[in-house]
């Protein structure tokens, strides 16, 4: 079972490849998702990582770690929650 992390306070400059290898050193990453703002074509500054193996680790390890000086935030992502129709 693969292992869903969710990245915060990602450098808005910070790409998919930079990402897939700031977490390969703690195990295999089957697929790294940079969340893009609609109407800006820019990084919203957060992400997610899904690993098969190695996930706790690398929360372990990265959680609070400098990158582009900013702190990143790693944990256990959540189900996305139910929003309500926009009008």
């Amino acid at each position: 079972m693969s292992t869903n992390i969710y990245v915060g306070n990602l450098p808005f400059n910070i790409n998919e490849q930079e990402v897939r290898e700031l977490f390969e050193p703690y195990g295999e990453v089957d697929s790294v998702n940079l969340i893009i703002d609609r109407d800006t074509g820019r990084l919203r500054g957060f992400g997610f990582v899904s690993m098969s193996n190695g996930g706790a680790e690398a929360i372990a390890a990265l959680n609070q770690q400098e990158i582009g000086g900013r702190s990143l935030s790693v944990n256990l992502a959540r189900d996305r929650e139910e929003r309500r129709p926009r009008y």
